[in-house]
């Protein structure tokens, strides 16, 4: 009897879907309990972390899991057989990387937060991140193998263990603060966050040893690490995909960082005092916008996964296959949008002050779900592209569309308050999602009609 061989996009969506929804919903009561514990104004210091946060994370690990994933999966689709040797290279590149950042985070975090951040009180907060910088370079360089092969099992599971681990270090540590009359510190915040990195990265490394324990010590070593004219190519190649991935996400990073620096300062010249300058940023970036990405855990598994799957077709010149993926991502991810946008439209008010209890959480949740459908679709769209190696484009179309964001930031904000920004959070999502559409049907129009001059 025949048994249906399961498909490893539907599986593996499955399996980091429901840890994603599983993680995500935790990470959200988790976001509920710490605007209650920190308040507004505590939740905008937290969340000015995030520019050095996802700084660092670019220019030391996102674009080498990429390529690792990248890497892994055309080596298999080739040989038929996983290897070590891109995981140990990438990593060989991002753990140094990584340490250098940190410790310059750690070094530099008092200037960091007077000249960058603009606000002094988050140089303890550094220093506590920084020790978080090289431990999520390992993470995600084992994240990014095990993508590669398709066993979405790891990366989920660790997931999980970051956001349990997290959870659990600051429940305990303000806990015990507050049964001794002691008012936490947003500090604590920052230390579960290092928590969980320290506890997801010990489980990705048990991972991979169990996974070639067996091979490693019957001396199999070599077939699994490949050999030295091998490992020169294959940096050559880790290179090639990562360092303008890496550069690209630079950009787009500081890009960003500017954005989320000039938001609170902006708001000032519209005439908020500081500490409400504060408190609007940390209510819209630390409470609304977590809440509008959450049914988002779909769809970043989708795309995860679609990236292997895309590169792997690719090379081996399945165009009927790549569409196909890419025709079911659009139905599926926009329907989901739309139902979303439904959603947060007509209940984001309730759920503004019934969570949250704040009414300004609600007015944003309501605004932002309009841009549920293209914020959805456009994170599953970039995958794609990613896969068929338009890293290139990507970078242009996101830079444009980060820059009709900071416009609205610097002009809009000024004189119509966080409403100015909110209207351009939407023209820059409308404009990306039409430009992602537009590259793809471009890109399927030259390949049909180079198939059809080959017949």
């Amino acid at each position: 009897m025949k048994t249906r061989k399961r498909h490893p996009l539907i599986l593996g969506t499955a399996i980091l879907t429901v840890t994603g929804l599983v993680s995500r919903t935790i990470g959200f009561f988790y976001r509920i309990y710490l605007s209650r514990l920190f308040g507004e104004e505590g939740m905008g210091l937290y969340q000015l972390l995030s520019p050095v946060l996802s700084l660092s994370f670019a220019l030391t690990a996102s674009g080498y899991q990429t390529a690792i994933s990248k890497l892994v999966a055309e080596q298999a689709a080739r040989e038929r057989k996983p290897s070590l040797c891109p995981l140990a290279i990438g990593m060989s590149v991002s753990l140094p990387l990584s340490a250098l950042c940190g410790l310059l985070v750690w070094h530099l975090a008092d200037p960091i937060a007077s000249a960058l951040l603009q606000e002094p009180r988050t140089a303890d907060m550094l220093r506590i991140l920084s020790v978080s910088i090289p431990l999520s370079a390992v993470h995600a360089c084992v994240n990014g193998y095990f993508y590669g092969i398709k066993k979405a099992g790891l990366p989920s599971a660790s997931q999980l263990v970051e956001q349990i681990t997290r959870v659990g270090c600051v429940y305990i540590v303000s806990a015990a603060s507050l049964s001794k009359g002691i008012a936490p510190s947003v500090n604590v915040a920052v230390l579960g966050l290092s928590a969980g990195e320290f506890f997801s990265m010990l489980l990705s490394l048990f991972a991979i040893r169990h996974c070639y324990r067996g091979s490693l010590q019957a001396g199999r070593s070599k077939a699994l690490l490949g050999s030295g004219a091998l490992n020169r190519d294959l940096y050559r190649r880790l290179f090639a995909m990562a360092l303008p991935l890496t550069a690209n996400r630079i950009v787009l990073n500081l890009l960003q960082s500017v954005e989320s620096v000039s938001i609170p300062a902006r708001l000032r010249l519209y005439g908020c005092d500081p500490t409400t300058a504060l408190s609007v940023y940390g209510v819209l970036t630390g409470m609304a916008m977590p809440f509008i990405f959450f049914p988002n855990a779909l769809t970043s598994s989708v795309a995860v996964l679609l990236l292997p799957m895309i590169s792997e077709n690719y090379v081996l010149g399945n165009i009927e296959a790549v569409k196909k993926y890419t025709v079911r991502t659009i139905k599926y991810c926009g329907l989901m949008g739309f139902l979303c946008l439904c959603i947060f439209v007509s209940g984001g008010r309730w759920a503004g002050n019934a969570l949250f209890g704040s009414p300004l959480a609600g007015y944003f949740i309501t605004t932002l779900g309009f841009i549920a459908p293209f914020l959805y679709l456009d994170t599953t769209l970039s995958s794609i592209l990613q896969g068929l190696g338009m890293a290139g484009h990507i970078f242009l179309m996101n830079v444009a569309c980060l820059l009709i964001r900071l416009a609205f930031v610097f002009l809009a904000v000024p004189r119509f308050g966080i409403r100015g920004y909110l209207w351009g959070l939407l023209a820059s999502q409308l404009s990306l999602g039409f430009l992602y559409l537009f590259c793809l049907n471009r890109f399927f129009a030259k390949t049909g009609a180079a198939a059809r001059t080959d017949r």
